[in-house]
């Protein structure tokens, strides 16, 4: 079955100037694509205390007018070493016209989020249109997510990400943050010594 993968017809772009040319729609949300990795703060009301935890994201497209969107992050020790795999999530990001984002996101846990929102000077602010769960996932009501590059005037190497969430009956509210930066070209996940290593 790997082998299908080998010389796929239509590679995947991961920066301007690579892979196919980008559709115009894509243009708000340009700065995003590549790999990033970095790390977090996390928390919530029903989870008994914060914690830190790392992060891998990828934005790639294909020259439609959406980018396909992968995020994992693990939980980490006092000591930056993996403690073990934390949330995963994969989607896409379907733009429109005037820089109207609808985002479809989806995670193992048995919850997938659309939300809609706008990608407008390096900042892409996401809430919650409708959340579905499987009949063994928790409840979650809403969420809002904002992804916001560090430079939106250059080709800026840093977004962070905050993600605020209403679950099993608590009110809309902070979970995660994050600061990432770029790390084109790497497609594999990092080892033990990177997870220390970042800032």
């Amino acid at each position: 079955m790997s082998e299908s993968l080998v010389g796929l017809p239509f590679p995947d772009g991961f920066r301007g100037g690579e892979g196919p040319a980008p559709h115009p729609l894509l243009g708000p949300v340009l700065g995003f694509l590549g790999l990033w990795r970095g790390r977090g703060l996390g928390g919530y009301p029903t989870l008994g205390g914060d914690f830190v935890y790392a992060q891998e994201v990828g934005f790639s497209h294909d020259g439609r007018p959406f980018l396909r969107y992968e995020a994992r992050a693990w939980l980490l020790d006092g000591d930056g070493a993996p403690l073990r795999p934390a949330a995963r999530e994969s989607g896409w990001w379907r733009l429109q016209a005037d820089g109207r984002v609808e985002a479809l996101i989806t995670q193992p846990t048995g919850i997938t989020e659309i939300l809609t929102g706008r990608a407008q000077d390096g900042v892409v602010a996401l809430d919650t249109h409708t959340v579905a769960v499987t009949p063994t996932a928790k409840e979650v009501t809403a969420t809002r997510r904002r992804y916001t590059l560090a430079d939106a005037d250059a080709d800026a190497d840093t977004f962070t990400f905050v993600h605020d969430l209403a679950a099993v009956g608590q009110p809309l509210q902070h979970h995660l943050s994050a600061t990432l930066q770029r790390e084109v070209g790497q497609s594999t996940p990092p080892a033990s010594s990177w997870n220390s290593s970042v800032q």
